[in-house]
């Protein structure tokens, strides 16, 4: 598969690095030479310098016979522009852009055939407040990550000393909450995996990922540490499109203080927000932090167009007293070296992003797709086709299923039904079946595994 990918920042960069481990023939185009060259030296992929949405260059880079666009140029008018010569000129199959500007998107119909032909957007900024809304609803979790239409959904925390199921085995647990049904499906230990079995042993500071239903996950979270109180005051750095869109979204939930630097934004903003306290002022002002009482805030989210900004402000914030931190990180190399320690989540965007494109470029019938732990696990919702003849998977208990090594299956949505993954339980056509990979480089054998065989035609 031939992927065109538009942009070499940060989204394109980490874009490209993530699908040439996986072996996609991959071209890359920007206008700015020394991107172009840095990625170049470190990947296998072909780069084409030049203005992203001319026909000239689209052709240089091989648009002819592309099998996907990704246009994540710094312009939504490029992006745009760019898929349209893509559509008229070479009739690219997929089209996919990241288009920011609220204007466009909220226009119903407009992204269409007809109009704009964009079969994808994507919006980094949204992707990313959702993400932060998730976490601000389950304290204590490190990662909320919905499948089926948010029925089911898998979290990843930390088990802490004083955990009911921390010192116990994984078996302990049907055995503790027989009326919730759940499945551990993998447990990093001092950054390695294990592959759960019911004899494991859950110890502090594991890093556990559970799959279960919605209603359960609270349930759940607290058997792996004490019950966290449910987060009341909120305050965020940062009044840019995620902090402002953040602040707009929960302040009918919790009580909200937001800090602005800019004189001008923070004016704005107080006249936007209905119940938000807008405050003008830098979020690393440690007397203004005092002075803004923060030290009765339940959670900080420093979400700033400044990593270092997002990582100090955080640092502070916890120091002073603050339950939970949430640092917003644009520099792979900064996420390593800050999440898990005071620091307690560290989002990149680039991540978020890369994981909501990933279900367009996979080879079977994949419904979502989350790119987890910096992109070296993943996290797949596929749907299974055919029948016993012609899939590897329709008509087989799970036990009977071939799975890749490092793979488990966590769940199954039947309709309205999710079904946690029991060695028993049949997996029918039209399944969503949830898996999880600790190692990304089987990805390939789960698609197969999913693919139908020539017999189903």
């Amino acid at each position: 598969m031939k992927i065109l990918i538009l942009g070499a920042g940060q989204v394109g960069g980490t874009l490209a690095e993530n699908l040439a481990k996986e072996a996609f023939d991959i071209s890359l185009v920007d206008n700015d030479p020394a991107s172009l060259q840095a990625l170049a030296d470190r990947l296998d992929i072909q780069t084409t310098e030049g203005w992203a949405s001319h026909p000239d260059v689209l052709r240089r880079a091989g648009a002819d016979d592309a099998d996907i666009i990704v246009a994540v140029t710094s312009s939504d008018e490029v992006n745009m522009i760019a898929c349209q010569v893509c559509y008229s000129l070479f009739r690219t199959p997929t089209k996919i852009a990241r288009v920011r500007a609220a204007t466009y998107s909220s226009r119903e119909g407009f992204f269409s055939k007809e109009h704009m032909p964009i079969d994808v957007l994507i919006n980094p900024e949204r992707v990313v407040k959702q993400h932060i809304h998730e976490l601000l609803k389950h304290p204590g979790a490190l990662q909320v990550l919905d499948f089926a239409d948010g029925r089911v959904q898998l979290v990843a925390m930390r088990a802490y000393y004083g955990g009911p199921l921390v010192g116990q085995a994984l078996s302990f647990l049907r055995e503790h909450m027989p009326k919730v049904d759940t499945r551990v499906a993998a447990i990093f230990r001092r950054g390695k995996a294990i592959i759960p079995k019911g004899s494991t042993v859950i110890e502090v500071d594991d890093e556990v990922f559970f799959i279960a239903a919605r209603e359960h996950i609270d349930a759940v979270m607290a058997e792996l540490r004490k019950v966290e109180r449910p987060f009341k005051r909120i305050m965020i750095a940062g009044g840019g499109n995620i902090g402002a869109s953040l602040a707009e979204e929960i302040e009918d939930e919790y009580g909200v203080k937001l800090l602005e630097y800019s004189a001008h934004r923070a004016k704005h903003l107080a006249g936007q927000l209905a119940d938000t306290v807008v405050i003008q002022g830098s979020a690393t002002d440690r007397d203004l932090l005092l002075e803004e009482n923060i030290e009765q805030c339940d959670a900080f989210c420093a979400v700033t167009n400044d990593d270092e900004v997002n990582i100090m402000s955080s640092l502070m914030a916890k120091r002073l007293g603050v339950r939970q931190v949430i640092a917003l990180i644009s520099k792979p190399a900064y996420v390593d070296l800050v999440q898990g320690g005071e620091i307690d989540i560290a989002i990149s965007p680039q991540q978020a992003t890369t994981s909501s494109l990933l279900s367009h470029v996979r080879r079977a019938d994949v419904a979502r797709v989350h790119s987890l732990r910096r992109g070296a696990a993943e996290a797949i919702e596929a749907v299974a086709h055919g029948d016993s003849k012609s899939s590897k998977v329709v008509g087989r208990r799970i036990s009977e299923i071939a799975l890749p090594p490092g793979t488990n299956i966590g769940a199954i949505v039947r309709g309205s039904d999710v079904l946690i993954a029991h060695d028993d339980v049949m997996v029918e056509q039209d399944d969503h079946v949830i898996l999880f990979l600790v190692d990304k480089k089987h990805v390939r054998a789960v698609e197969r595994l999913f693919q139908v065989g020539l017999t189903f035609f």
